[in-house]
């Protein structure tokens, strides 16, 4: 079931690239049944909080009209970062899985492993890896072309 739910991030990840925007997908998922999906929209959004698991937790708050989504699971093509693993916690999403590492700035081990700061009052368990080839491929092509190098 996780592949099934990151493939569909990876769609969202293409529509993000086709737009201009770094390609990442995300889709929240509750029972089985998406509750709200997003795309990387930073530069066309002019908003730096436009990342793809921000969009994705937004549209599920407003729709299930609860900034807390607990019994949620995010499936997101790269790694979070510290404002997206931050954002999770706060929402209280049970579990993120995603596909491709970010050794730059990814807080789900790769930096930093927010998740798992004892610290802090809600853990949200984590899985990386999946579809990982295709995540990092996606993401590859994308910074060849716009560097000139495709």
């Amino acid at each position: 079931m996780d592949t099934q739910f990151m493939r569909q991030a990876l769609a969202l990840a293409e529509t993000a690239a086709a737009a201009g925007e770094v390609p990442v997908g995300a889709v929240l998922v509750r029972d089985g049944a998406v509750v709200a999906t997003g795309a990387n929209a930073p530069l066309g959004e002019h908003d730096p909080c436009a990342h793809a698991e921000i969009v994705a937790l937004r549209a599920a708050g407003a729709h299930l009209q609860n900034y807390r989504l607990p019994g949620t699971t995010l499936y997101v093509t790269l790694e979070p970062c510290a404002m997206c693993a931050g954002a999770l916690l706060w929402a209280r999403v049970a579990r993120v899985v995603w596909g491709a590492p970010d050794p730059k700035s990814g807080a789900a081990g790769s930096v930093i492993d927010l998740f798992a700061e004892p610290r802090l009052n809600h853990h949200t368990r984590h899985q990386g890896g999946v579809l990982a080839a295709e995540s990092a491929a996606l993401l590859r092509t994308f910074f060849q072309a716009r560097r000139g190098e495709a």
